[in-house]
């Protein structure tokens, strides 16, 4: 009878060894070793950092104090039960409640999608509701372009979103809602394409989250797709992505104009 194979490795001298190891099982995955560190010390330093009232003020700037435990729920080495008395505790500390109410209701949110998936199991992977974009189901393409997994679309903001997916496993919730919005409505793709490729590389990456969040934005589990223009992104991410981007400067950027124009030329009219 052949002896079953020895386990992995669990005890390495140095990360450098670490990914060289991973390198060698795994030849054909993209990218390197993320830089976010696994462990629970590393989830217990994260939630003692948490600032309540910072992450309610500025969640929705990329360089806000977000707490950034998502992969450490994700993979169970914090419960959703200890972020929330941890935050708690805080705001008996100083603050009030409602200092911590928008990072308790982000919270309810993750559990909620986790409670929709326990309902509807594999079904998340379906449209819940009919699209509200005016396009039929079948005019959408069923692969990820090329040129968006390999970040080079030529808008330096998607590209820039792209390749920090690929190399850290982590995007900020603002991005993920861009990005989730140009593959599905500029780029006319299936949801379901484009949450195949968060899930293959994001830390946090979960089915409920990550499936009804896709949903939300492609319009099949909210009342109306959702969309962003430039003006949006600038506010929230800043200027340095437009100042490089190519297209920006020829007077093509996609997202470069009001929500009414992109509306019209994105969606289809309603039926009278």
């Amino acid at each position: 009878m052949a002896s079953p194979p020895a386990d992995l490795p669990r005890q390495f001298a140095s990360r450098a060894e670490l990914e060289a190891q991973l390198r060698e099982l795994f030849p054909e995955a993209p990218g390197g070793l993320s830089p976010i560190r696994g462990g629970r010390q590393a989830a217990e330093q994260l939630r003692q950092a948490a600032n309540p009232a910072r992450y309610g003020r500025s969640r929705n700037f990329l360089d806000g104090a977000v707490t950034r435990l998502s992969p450490y729920i994700r993979h169970g080495v914090l419960s959703l039960a200890e972020v929330r008395e941890a935050v708690f505790q805080k705001l008996r500390a100083g603050g009030g409640r409602e200092a911590g109410e928008k990072l308790i209701n982000e919270l309810g949110w993750r559990d909620f999608w986790q409670r929709v998936w326990r309902q509807l199991g594999d079904g998340i992977w379906h449209n819940q509701e009919p699209l509200k974009t005016g396009h039929s189901p079948a005019s959408y393409a069923n692969e990820l372009p090329a040129d968006l997994a390999e970040a080079r679309t030529g808008l330096a903001c998607m590209d820039a979103f792209s390749q920090e997916l690929v190399t850290t496993g982590w995007l900020h919730n603002h991005a993920r809602m861009w990005m989730a919005a140009y593959v599905v409505h500029w780029r006319r793709v299936q949801w379901q394409a484009g949450a195949r490729w968060f899930l293959q590389h994001l830390l946090d990456g979960d089915p409920a989250s990550n499936n009804l969040s896709w949903q939300w934005v492609a319009s099949s589990f909210s009342h109306k797709p959702y969309i962003f223009n430039r003006s949006n992104l600038e506010r929230y991410a800043g200027s340095s992505l437009c100042a490089r981007c190519d297209a920006a400067a020829k007077g093509t950027c996609p997202f470069d104009a009001s929500y009414e124009a992109l509306q019209e030329r994105l969606f289809a009219p309603a039926a009278p």
